[in-house]
């Protein structure tokens, strides 16, 4: 089977291709991604040069481009999209160009090509969660923008397939860690990059915000699970139930970097922060056999591992990275 996989140099993308190329000996991938902010060749270098793997620069808003992408391929798999939460707060038109016309793009082509698309989603489509966990059913609540423009994609992947009988399943991930994350897009690679550096690490407001946190890899195997198995028309939600708050991954990223709890630096929170992410992943479980395999410490230290042998990923930090508001910064 050949795979387009779009935002492959980003990093669940990245790692999602890697899984595949050395564990399904069947795949081809063709991996087209605009190189913007988050976006590393260095996360392939291992597989640039195999036969089963193809680049190619272009973003999944040109049509004639994806026209001719796509006629190549047997399915595509939508990981591109602009996904920070602080750059959507201080300017959601670039979310609103690749998160939402771009899915569109993508979804008109597949229309006429009759090929399967699976749309990879979030759980912030579901806001802030109080009580239990939400299920694939479940109202979206989208606080940010970059959210509410993933909630948007979503309802048009569905449309198509109400609509046109098009073949899509959508996945809603929780926040993933792991290796060949840009350090400015979660706390774990910034707090890493600054705990090594020496600098204090900006926490928004209390850090109480939990989040749900999976390891890259599980979630990769579960992506192959709904291409292959996936019910058409049908959403997975995809969770390991590591429910921890921010401030609690800080502190023990200190302690295993065998640094001082001083290095926190309390500042405001942001702006339409969700207090608590939580999904219930049963669904996927029963129907599609899937489950995680990594629990979040082994997780943890495999990522701390990865950042300190690929030191350089640490360097040059954004300006923003040392902020307490990076929202404010990049407006």
């Amino acid at each position: 089977m050949k795979l387009l996989v779009t935002g492959g140099l980003g990093f669940i993308g990245s790692n999602f291709i890697l899984h595949v190329l050395k564990n399904y000996d069947d795949f081809e991938i063709i991996n087209v991604d605009a190189e913007l902010l988050g976006s590393n060749h260095e996360n392939l270098t291992e597989v640039k040069n195999v036969p089963n793997y193809e680049f190619v620069k272009g973003n999944i808003t040109n049509r004639k481009l994806m026209e001719d992408l796509i006629s190549r391929s047997d399915a595509v798999i939508n990981f591109a999209a602009e996904s920070h939460v602080d750059r959507s707060i201080a300017d959601a038109d670039p979310f609103l160009k690749s998160n939402i016309r771009g899915t569109y793009t993508i979804l008109d082509i597949i229309r006429n090509q009759k090929k399967r698309f699976v749309h990879i989603s979030t759980d912030e489509v579901f806001g802030s969660i109080e009580n239990g966990s939400a299920v694939e059913t479940s109202n979206f609540n989208p606080s940010s923008p970059y959210a509410a423009t993933k909630a948007a994609a979503e309802l048009l992947v569905n449309s198509y397939f109400v609509t046109y009988g098009c073949d899509v399943v959508i996945t809603r991930c929780t926040n993933n860690y792991g290796p060949r994350q840009h350090v400015e897009f979660d706390i774990i690679p910034k707090a890493i990059a600054l705990i090594q550096q020496n600098k204090k690490v900006p926490i928004y407001g209390t850090g109480k915000s939990i989040r749900d946190w999976i390891y890259v890899d599980d979630h990769c195997e579960a992506v192959m699970l709904a291409l292959q198995k996936g019910k058409s028309g049908e959403s997975y939600n995809i969770s390991a139930s590591n429910e921890i708050d921010v401030l609690t991954i800080v502190k023990n990223l200190l302690t295993l970097l065998d640094k001082p709890l001083s290095n926190l630096q309390f500042g405001e929170g942001r702006p339409g922060e969700d207090l608590r992410y939580s999904l219930d992943s049963s669904k996927i479980r029963r129907d599609l056999g899937w489950m995680h395999k990594i629990d979040f410490a082994e997780g943890l230290q495999k990522t701390i591992q990865w950042y300190l042998e690929n030191e350089n990923r640490l360097e040059d930090l954004p300006k923003n990275t040392l902020s307490s508001t990076p929202w404010k910064d990049l407006s």
